[in-house]
């Protein structure tokens, strides 16, 4: 991006370009364009939860709350309610919280006329913010770097598979025998076939029409796999803009008989990613500009160094399922350890970019992953790297699938559970409320796991045994 777009998306203080204002929104509610608004809070696993209302009663409501179940902040990815969370359960009756509009996230749905969508942030009945929310905890790593003075840059790079057939269709097949929308390695096809020329056009301009800023789109390496780029801004903006995106991918898709898959390994050698375009930037500029010539800027080798030492302990808010773990295997452009190098993806932390434009991708996270969580435990761990100062081990220069020197990345959502749970890096971080709720979320979600019979069971016991 050009110098002017990386100060400008700093220097902005209002909704980002044509996002509607409240007054906007006014006038199409009473021009009779919108008559139902979405009101959302990213749940745990960064899901949009929330209700529609009628577009009047959201104007009316727009400076004070709605309420909504304090559960839709404390259950796994089926919805069940769960006892063991701080926040609501059985014992405290399952009551309330509200949910206050961001007036600075009002967009259109353009897949679904007549609809506005808008983020809100949780707070209690009493009017604190509830603190394990995603929103909040990510825009309380924020101010702890603007406190550092500095502010993030973000750009996010997402892969789902795109099979054939309706999410009502792979339900009844059973997911079997799933069909992918083609059948072979398109990687950076320009040729596509008409159906996916189809699903791209429609995505691209509906995404446009909801000023969801798209770099570019491309097919990937596995059959069916598709990849998109989302140009680099503000952050809470960049992950309000991902949550709307997901759910205008997969209406348009499911229009079309196609159902995306955001699994981070929807099938054994392919994995999903969702990678974190960092930079760090301050009143003097991108302070991670770097020429590649010159030894690292000292605060690009800071973050780099927390980033290390820090997220082998926060691993649960980046890789949230046991399916995440599954990604992480050898030569398939997923880290298997905690290295860093330039512009080398296999590393955990890639240094790319030239000059201001210099950044780092983190490729830890996969698509599973909340995008909020994700992105406020990368801060997290840039923070204890600029305060604390850890050593910094030497680049990667080779194949980092090699590097049996560097931290391994967990093996499973247990051993990530185990690091993470109770650690001194962890509860610095986020403090006790936090690294509590997400592991009682991640105790669920391998309780979850560990009762269900899989089909290769079902084959390595009947057929084989």
């Amino acid at each position: 991006m050009t110098d002017e777009e990386q100060h400008t998306f700093l220097d902005r203080k209002d909704s980002p370009a044509g996002l509607l204002s409240t007054r906007e929104l006014r006038g199409y509610v009473e021009r009779g364009e919108i008559t139902m608004v979405r009101l959302a809070v990213p749940d745990m696993q960064g899901r949009p939860k929330g209700k529609i209302l009628s577009a009047p009663v959201f104007l009316d409501r727009v400076d004070s709350e709605t309420d909504m179940c304090a559960y839709i902040l404390a259950t796994d990815i089926n919805m069940t309610p769960l006892d063991g969370f701080a926040l609501t359960g059985w014992e405290q009756g399952y009551g309330d919280l509200g949910v206050k509009a961001d007036p600075a996230t009002i967009r259109l749905l353009p897949h679904q006329p007549g609809t506005a969508f808008v983020m809100g942030d949780a707070f209690q009945l009493e009017g604190t913010p509830v603190g394990v929310a995603p929103r909040h905890i990510l825009r309380t790593q924020l101010e702890r770097l603007a406190d550092l003075g500095y502010h993030v840059a973000l750009g996010t790079e997402t892969e789902f598979l795109l099979h054939q057939g309706t999410a009502e269709d792979l339900l009844q097949a059973g997911y079997h025998a799933l069909r992918p929308a083609w059948p072979h390695n398109l990687d950076y096809a320009l040729g596509h076939p008409p159906q996916v020329t189809d699903f791209f056009h429609h995505l691209h301009d509906g995404l446009k029409e909801a000023h969801i800023p798209v770099e570019a789109i491309k097919t990937e390496g596995a059959a069916g796999q598709v990849e998109l780029t989302f140009v680099y801004g503000e952050v809470m903006a960049a992950c309000d803009a991902y949550t709307a995106f997901r759910l205008i991918v997969n209406d348009i898709a499911q229009r079309r008989g196609m159902t995306p898959n955001f699994m981070a390994a929807p099938s054994t050698g392919v994995g999903n990613g969702l990678h974190l375009h960092l930079s760090l930037w301050s009143p003097h500029g991108n302070a991670f500009t770097y020429h590649g010539s010159d030894d690292l800027p000292p605060v690009m080798g800071r973050a780099i160094a927390g980033l290390l030492s820090a997220m082998p302990h926060l691993a649960p808010l980046y890789a949230p399922t046991a399916n995440s773990y599954k990604r992480y295997a050898p030569h398939t452009f997923a880290p298997t350890h905690y290295t860093w190098g330039i512009d080398n993806r296999g590393c955990a932390v890639r240094v790319t970019g030239v000059g201001e434009n210099a950044h780092l991708e983190v490729r830890l996270p996969g698509a599973d992953a909340n995008l909020y969580l994700a992105v406020a435990a990368a801060c997290a761990a840039i923070i204890h790297g600029l305060q604390d100062a850890p050593d910094l081990a030497a680049p990667r220069a080779g194949d980092p699938y090699t590097a049996d020197d560097a931290t391994p990345v967990p093996a499973d959502l247990a051993e990530a559970l185990r690091v993470f749970d109770g650690n001194k890096i962890a509860l610095d971080a986020f403090g006790d409320e936090v690294v509590g709720h997400y592991a009682r979320g991640a105790q669920a979600e391998l309780a979850w796991y560990r009762t269900r019979v899989t089909d290769i069971e079902r084959e390595h016991g009947i057929s084989r045994a």
